[in-house]
């Protein structure tokens, strides 16, 4: 699939430190204005283009077809996190004039945190045959890839889909898999270099290493390329679910690690409470890359605004909904948090 000419914004950072809000205003210029467009921060960097939203809406209402979405997500279906990202994918769809029940039937399917039913949950909404598939993140689109080359899937946050085999290239990416893939090469190493900011001078450095997750390991490979360059050992501990987080830090701390960084996976962050308390029980401050893990009592974040990404997604589903077969690009104009 390929880019309906996403159109190119600007990138907003912010850094909140337990609640407290930094930088509110640094923006890395790519000219919304020129499209005739407005960011605004309360809309989670999303860019409104007035002369476009009318006509979307009118076309849902109009059409009087009621649409088939599916939608894999790794936790379960009561879970804090899927409630919050159901709710900004809904938030997103409104806008354009959809409305669950009415135009459109969704199909949900929930792994419970267990990644390993991904593939057979993916086999199961493919057979359904619906007008689009949603997937959360890189473990979810890894699964809906195998069980289908025809049927267009949109990623609400994607990483890595050259490495992984979901797109062909980044300039022609090919296939059927689209959406938003705010992770970049860069990342990571910023994430050490305010690691040891935090911890000035810092030689030994934990790392929470999530080996379920596809997208954590180019963010493993690069902290661990960085920290030879800076002459940090970084301490890697590999977890699979949340009960090998205490274990981890067990590891931080035998290790003598100084401070910690958690990669961002669909694991972890749903995992934010037992690492916070696993950090405050070893006394080891924590970087993360999801400010939900400040939200739940971490230190800082330095990563991807997961709620805009869920938002914007809705805008690559209504583009397929209205028959288009190609996709230019990815979007990767995601809002960045520094929390």
């Amino acid at each position: 699939m390929v880019a309906f000419g996403e159109p190119k914004g600007a990138s907003m950072a912010t850094i909140i430190v337990r609640g407290v809000r930094f930088g509110d205003n640094l923006t890395f210029p790519t000219a919304p204005q020129a499209l005739g467009c407005s960011m605004r921060r309360r809309d989670f960097g999303l860019l409104i283009c007035a002369a476009t939203v009318a006509p979307q809406t009118l076309f849902a209402q109009a059409t009087g077809k009621q649409f088939r979405v599916g939608w894999l997500l790794f936790p379960a279906k009561d879970a804090p996190l899927s409630v919050r990202y159901v709710g900004d994918f809904w938030d997103g769809m409104r806008e354009l004039g959809y409305t669950e029940g009415a135009n459109v039937e969704m199909l949900y399917r929930f792994g419970d945190f267990h990644a390993d039913r991904m593939p057979q949950l993916a086999a199961e909404l493919a057979q359904l045959k619906p007008d689009v598939l949603v997937a959360s993140a890189t473990l979810n689109a890894v699964a809906l890839k195998k069980a289908t080359d025809t049927l267009p899937i949109v990623v609400a946050a994607l990483a890595d889909p050259v490495e992984l085999g979901l797109i062909e290239s980044y300039s022609h990416p090919g296939g059927n898999v689209t959406g938003i893939m705010p992770y970049v090469n860069g990342l990571p190493t910023k994430q050490l270099e305010l690691a040891r900011e935090l911890v000035p001078g810092a030689t030994r450095i934990g790392l929470i290493d999530d080996v379920t997750d596809p997208k954590a390991r180019p963010q493993g490979r690069e902290i661990k390329a960085a920290g030879e360059k800076m002459e940090i050992k970084i301490i890697p501990a590999e977890v699979r679910t949340a009960a090998d987080i205490g274990g981890a830090y067990e590891t931080f701390s035998t290790g003598d690690a100084e401070i910690v960084v958690v990669e961002q996976s669909s694991m972890l962050v749903n995992a934010s409470q037992v690492i916070a308390e696993a950090a405050a029980a070893k006394k080891l401050p924590t970087l993360y890359g999801y400010h939900e893990h400040v939200e739940a009592g971490g230190l800082i974040s330095y990563g991807v605004n997961l709620d805009w990404c869920f938002h914007r997604a809705a805008y690559f589903v209504d583009r397929i909904l209205k028959g288009a077969k190609a996709l230019a690009r990815f979007s990767n104009m995601g809002l960045y948090d520094h929390r």
